[in-house]
């Protein structure tokens, strides 16, 4: 199996199995059965927010490449254009306008992880030189594609007025056009393990998964909570990161088992409330290998997109009191031609 831009695909992955163009990955399993089955799931007709305030964790203690949104009004011929009033531009007018812009890091809080951002050096081609690639085989600098002045990266005094960074394929519009509506299953490791740190690997999670009676079928969208969004929140966006680092529960990203049971399941999409998913930086990393191997395996080999910083502990405290773990989801990122990963209002109907 091999097409043009790639001859040889990486050990494990589905390249080519979803089609040669593919640029959904997994979501393709979250068919209109699959929806079906999640409107079944709606019982009470009650709705969660899945989202954080957007500005929250608070500053870039997390993560000093993002940072929070900023809102600035827009112009109105010249003049501030909030609590604009009109009749000061147009006499007799009574309206009253105002009109803002964000400057937004599309990661910097509850996130879709878009197959763009992050791929691996493979030797697609099997002339032995490992090229920059992502999912099913799409590249960089053709597919792909940013600037090389860091004057066009980050928000500079005098910021150009166009973008200067383009998915021109795998771009996170095509998983804002499926909806990213199906059936979720809960998988509530805080309520095993509580607020430590506990790195989780393949037994971890069957543990949870058997005593809880979890059932994870093909298409089904994966929520793990553990409880991380909700310290980040008592934190009042000013989060301690020596504190973070030693909360809550993580997925142990090396553990083969671990990665093989996502690979097995079928599961359509990974969401959890903790910062990466997986911890980072990954255990025993001697430079040799991805330094986000579960990101590797997902994002890149299986087309998994990875939703972090979702708020799921009040939904997982009302799933769990009623024994339930299934329920509708909504989370459709932004329509963002283009990007690399986005903003998510995500919403849980039970």
């Amino acid at each position: 199996m091999s097409n043009p831009r790639w001859k040889q695909r990486p050990p494990g992955s589905n390249w080519g199995d979803f089609g040669p163009d593919d640029q959904l990955g997994r979501l393709n399993l979250l068919t209109p059965e699959k929806l079906k089955q999640g409107l079944a799931e709606v019982h009470d007709g009650r709705a969660f927010c899945l989202s954080l305030p957007l500005d929250y964790p608070g500053g870039n203690a997390l993560n000093p490449n993002r940072n929070p949104p900023i809102l600035r009004p827009t112009l109105r011929r010249g003049k501030v254009n909030v609590n604009c009033q009109l009749s000061e531009l147009e006499p007799g007018r009574p309206d009253v306008l105002s009109d803002d812009l964000a400057i937004l890091h599309l990661q910097y809080s509850t996130q879709w992880d878009g197959l763009p951002h992050v791929g691996s050096m493979f030797d697609v081609h099997g002339d032995g030189v490992p090229r920059a690639v992502y999912y099913n085989g799409y590249a960089a600098g053709d597919d792909v594609i940013g600037p090389d002045d860091v004057a066009d990266c980050g928000l500079p005094a005098n910021i150009k007025p166009e973008s200067t960074s383009c998915a021109k394929a795998l771009g996170i519009e095509h998983m804002a056009q499926t909806c990213v509506q199906g059936r979720a299953a809960m998988i509530d490791l805080r309520a095993h393990y509580g607020d430590a740190y506990t790195l989780v690997g393949y037994d971890k999670l069957m543990r949870v998964i058997e005593q809880d009676r979890v059932e994870i079928e093909t298409g089904d969208i994966v929520c793990m909570h553990t409880g991380f969004a909700d310290v980040v929140l008592k934190m009042n966006k000013q989060p301690d990161p020596a504190v973070l680092k030693n909360s809550c529960a993580v997925l142990d990203g090396r553990d083969e088992r671990l990665l093989q049971w996502i690979s097995d399941s079928n599961l359509a999409a990974i969401a959890t409330d903790n910062y990466a998913v997986e911890a980072y930086p990954a255990r025993d990393d001697h430079h040799c290998c991805a330094s986000l191997p579960l990101h590797e395996h997902c994002l890149f080999k299986l087309g998994v997109h990875l939703g972090e910083l979702w708020h799921l502990t009040p939904l997982a405290a009302w799933l769990r009191e009623r024994g339930r773990y299934r329920f509708l989801l909504t989370a459709p990122p932004l329509k963002l031609p283009g990007a690399f990963a986005s903003p998510v209002t995500p919403v849980a109907t039970v």
